[in-house]
């Protein structure tokens, strides 16, 4: 309990930690941004200075430091116009696209929402003109800093994120291992008492037919111990018929359901070979038989159908229950999702996993109807 608080505690700190980083670094980029937006400013006063200094200077005058100031602008966009706004001279601006028609107005209305003209006075011309000027490309670059570095940070705690999940599902599978191990090693004791048990009602004279419907619900729960114990191990695959495997599995919960429930199985042929692992796969069949009963709640039909392409064979079990709604089709199949009062919703879950990550196959909800009845359906390769 204290190792978990501290975990908490600890990602709680590094969380406020990473946002009191980030937060500085946009304050500092934003700081950056105003700073050399304001230095831009200056240069292009400057600027307009010395144009008014060239206009006004003698024949006989040095003006060597205006036209390096003039030429020295390399990088930020500029247009002067007169006070109607028509361009008398453009620079930093794109030669092939300026003679385009409206190239030169496009690029002044985007100036004039970025900044603030600046005044060029010419007194002996009595004339003023207007400098008008957008952010250079670096400036534009620094702007969209935060931006990127926002995304990238959303992208290194989604990374962050799919790491811890998949760490805590990792636990969580390893969890679940060791308790279905630990169950089938648990019922292994009582499994062995019982067939001693058997054999002394044999002893007894004990009606046959009682003791081998015993027998069979022991042979039962040798079967279910054997399937925990193959969980989060790579379970062997053989040839088997699948007519018979999955009819056994179906004619064992027909012979301990309701009679309200009608049960009927049909297969193409008697013999239909596959590579599957035996228990789990009947586990597979069990379990959607039981949905299926629970779905009708121990009253309906329940027709269970085998069939084959050149290539594949398609179980399909459909019941005549409350059916599930389209957008629970994938849900369903999620850990811990269950719409029973009981339950721990692993059932599907675990029969996902059985077909599709150790048989290479696929069950999905083939067709389901509010009110009338789901269908569920395996493929497997033949």
């Amino acid at each position: 309990m204290a190792s978990h608080k501290n975990t908490q505690i600890i990602r709680w700190i590094v969380i406020t930690t990473s946002f009191v980083i980030v937060a500085l670094i946009l304050w500092n980029t934003y700081d950056f941004f105003i700073k050399f937006k304001t230095e831009e400013r200056a240069k292009m006063e400057v600027l307009a200075k010395a144009y008014e200094r060239l206009s006004s200077a003698d024949l006989n005058a040095d003006i060597s430091l205006e036209d390096k100031i003039i030429g020295n602008n390399h990088n930020i966009p500029m247009i002067i116009t007169n006070n109607q706004d028509s361009i008398s001279d453009w620079s930093n601006l794109d030669s092939l696209k300026t003679k385009k028609q409206g190239y030169l107005k496009s690029q002044l209305a985007i100036m004039k929402s970025q900044n603030q003209p600046i005044l060029i006075s010419y007194k002996k011309a009595n004339i003023n003109q207007l400098i008008y000027y957008r952010d250079s490309d670096l400036l534009t670059k620094l702007k969209y800093y935060p931006i990127a570095l926002v995304l990238i940070l959303i992208l290194f705690a989604s990374v962050i994120y799919l790491f811890f999940k998949s760490n805590k599902i990792a636990d969580q599978n390893k969890l679940w291992t060791g308790m279905a191990k630990e169950t089938a090693h648990q019922i292994g004791t009582p499994l062995s008492s019982l067939l001693g048990w058997i054999e002394i009602l044999r002893l007894e004279d004990t009606d046959e037919s009682t003791v081998q419907e015993i027998e069979k619900d022991v042979a039962r729960l040798n079967i279910i111990a054997e399937r925990f114990s193959k969980i989060g191990s790579v379970p062997v695959l053989k040839s088997e018929n699948i007519v018979e495997a999955t009819q056994s599995s179906f004619n064992y919960l027909k012979s301990r359901s309701s009679k309200q429930v009608l049960f009927n199985f049909n297969s193409e042929r008697t013999l239909i070979k596959c590579n599957i692992n035996l228990q789990l796969f009947s586990w597979v069949i069990e379990n959607l038989v039981k949905n299926a009963i629970d779905a009708m709640e121990g009253k309906g039909k329940i027709q269970l159908t085998i069939s084959e392409t050149s290539n594949q064979v398609k179980i399909t079990i459909s019941d005549t229950g409350k059916g599930i709604s389209k957008n629970l089709h994938q849900k369903i199949f999620s850990p811990g999702y269950t719409t029973k009062k009981r339950g721990w919703g692993l059932g599907l879950s675990l029969a996902k996993r059985i077909i599709e990550d150790y048989h290479n196959g696929k069950i999905y909800v083939y067709k389901s109807e509010i009110g009338k009845g789901t269908t569920f359906a395996i493929l497997l390769k033949k």
